[in-house]
């Protein structure tokens, strides 16, 4: 979940490392770090944001033309400026970035330790330095206070140690001394960049996409070399291979908040486009798609989080449309469901990084049962993205909010075109989706958000929210819910309407908000729900095309029948934001969260 970025080339490191970090803040914001490598090893590294080591450490003025820099999320040990990377060896000689876990950390640790080894965090990562410095041999011991290099190359000694370490792990070494960065990934992201001007490392290309479109991506176990200009790559076994290199699509621009205060609301007014995006699929994988489903025996959608809820939605979608079962399964707990698979059993995959690590697991388990695997996600090059037997890409741009919005509603989008494709009516559908157009225009309009800023207001300060909806509007209800908790910090839970007898009334006093989530399909008993929360006080937030009486405020939205997912959702994302921003909150980094989940 941490984000890392590295820069070895002929212009000095520390702007660039600075920009970079800066690009990979929706990752881990912890704390942040770098290391240039010149005369000696430069380390600045302190808790906060990029902004706030820049001004507090003068770090700009770090001199050299090689470095790595790490912004954190924390796993292992609390948020601390010890516990920030880079972390170096004993002799601070030897310094390196970490994403991942390394799960055998305490048995190498102590190990290193009884060798004399000197730790200064409570990091799993820290174990990485001291097994490099451990492997490049000493002319004295651990403990003594000289230090005098003889023995294997960096690059030995960092092959070594990679080769100890379990779990998950992107890492990247330098050495005082030494023009080179070297570089492992295994289970978690890393990709290169190659520009005129130097070699970029980072956890995803959006971070470098203002110097450099030429990308490529690593293999798992891959390990990189790069010195001076050459690059050079290695597989597992440590035999050099080429890897080839791909061209990022995405704009620079796409990348950049331009007018807009924060990403969410520039990823939220984009959704207009997004969703027209979404539609460009190529017509042959999407009918090689439905004839596995229709040959399948056993479908399911694993996920986590928004993917989730837009995977609940497909499953209302392929019963509704298709009248096919699937089964949704959060990614965490698939490990649960992996004796039913077999060779018949077909997996949906969907992750809108491709590095989400609970659905990376999955997808593995399921391969090890030989299931067949097919990935829905956003990012080309991803881990989920090669490991699929097929592949859909939701075509949304970068997403640099740590909240999902556009994504989400390109996945719901996905789904409706897989359920029509398998009712024969895709063309259909396809022109529904872009009849839209409009309707999310006019919801992501100015006029939309001062009507919502205004409810925002009254809500700000409420402790608690509840939403409620059924069928298709239930799983609008719980996305609507997690955007609200995880960007205003509100207590928010959503329900099916007919459960609220079954235990949720009681939650309801005097004034406590409930938003009803209402379509024409299921007006009478969602509105007869609304009404049993009316008679205990609850006070009534309407969603829909028509203002019922029950309630006592009104979002007005179209009614558009299968899609109304992708429409009602999006005023929530509009609300959720203004609260943020009248909690003084920061929309785009909500505490405690990263954007892209990459360790389990």
């Amino acid at each position: 979940m941490c984000g890392i970025f590295g820069y070895i080339g002929s212009e000095k490191a520390t702007p660039i490392l600075c920009r970079g970090l800066k690009n990979l803040e929706y990752r881990g914001y912890d704390s942040v770090g770098i290391a240039t490598v010149s005369s000696q090893l430069g380390i600045r590294k302190e808790v906060g944001r990029i902004d706030d080591l820049v001004s507090r450490l003068n770090i700009e003025d770090v001199e050299g033309s090689l470095g790595i820099g790490h912004t954190r999320w924390a796993t292992h040990g609390p948020v601390t400026a010890e516990n920030s990377h880079p972390h170096t060896d004993c002799f601070d000689k030897v310094a390196i970035i970490h994403n991942g876990i390394i799960e055998n950390y305490l048995e190498l640790k102590t190990k290193l330790v009884e060798r004399g080894h000197r730790f200064s965090s409570d990091t799993d990562s820290e174990v990485i330095a001291h097994l490099i410095e451990d492997n490049l041999s000493f002319s004295g011991t651990i403990s003594g206070s000289e230090s005098s290099w003889n023995g294997s190359s960096f690059e030995d000694a960092c092959v070594a140690a990679f080769k100890e370490l379990r779990g998950s792990f992107a890492v990247l070494a330098v050495r005082e001394g030494e023009d080179k960065i070297v570089a492992v990934r295994k289970d978690s992201p890393l990709v290169v960049g190659l520009a005129e001007n130097g070699t970029f490392f980072a956890s995803d290309v959006a971070p470098f996409l203002e110097w450099t479109k030429e990308v490529v991506y690593l293999e798992n176990h891959d390990i990189v070399m790069a010195e001076g200009s050459e690059v050079r790559f290695f597989d597992g076994g440590f035999a050099e291979v080429k890897r080839p290199v791909s061209t990022v699509e995405w704009d620079i621009e796409e990348a950049k908040k331009g007018n807009f205060d924060h990403f969410m609301l520039k990823e939220i007014t984009e959704q207009a486009e997004t969703i027209q995006r979404a539609c460009v699929q190529d017509m042959a994988v999407v009918e090689r798609i439905a004839s596995m489903i229709r040959s399948g025996f056993g479908v399911f959608f694993v996920a986590c989080g928004s993917s989730f809820h837009a995977c609940l939605t497909g499953s209302y979608l392929f019963s509704k449309v298709a009248k096919l079962h699937v089964n949704v399964v959060l990614a965490s707990e698939f490990e649960n469901y992996e004796h039913f698979l077999t060779d018949r059993t077909l997996i949906f995959a969907v992750s809108q990084s491709g590095e989400t690590a609970d659905v990376l697991e999955a997808v593995r388990a399921a391969k090890r049962r030989g299931s067949r695997v097919v990935s829905i996600t956003n990012v080309m090059g991803s881990s989920l993205s090669r490991e699929a037997d097929e592949l859909l890409l939701m075509n949304s741009g970068p997403e640099i909010c740590v909240l999902s919005t556009k994504t989400y509603t390109s996945q719901v989008v996905m789904m409706g075109l897989l359920a029509c494709a398998l009712d024969g009516n895709y063309e259909s559908c396809v022109q529904k989706v872009k009849d839209l157009y409009m309707d999310v225009y006019n919801l992501t309009a100015k006029s939309m958000r001062d009507r919502l800023k205004d409810l925002a207001r009254d809500l700000a300060e409420k402790d608690h929210i509840y939403m409620i909806g059924r069928g298709l509007q239930y799983t609008t209800a719980l996305e609507a819910a997690l955007k609200v908790k995880e960007v205003s910090y509100i207590h928010t839970e959503a329900f099916a309407g007919g459960e609220l007898k079954h235990g949720p009334l009681a939650l309801i006093e005097k004034g406590t908000p409930v938003f009803v989530f209402v379509s024409r399909d299921n007006e009478d008993r969602i509105v007869s729900n609304a009404q049993e929360v009316k008679a205990r006080g609850g006070y009534l937030i309407g969603v829909s095309d028509w203002d019922n009486p029950v309630f006592d405020r009104w979002i007005k939205v179209p009614d558009c029948g299968d899609l109304n997912p992708i429409i009602q959702a999006i005023p929530m994302q509009v609300l959720a934001y203004e609260l943020a921003v009248k909690k003084n909150l920061d929309p785009d980094k909500p505490r405690n969260l990263a954007k892209s989940v990459t360790v389990l």
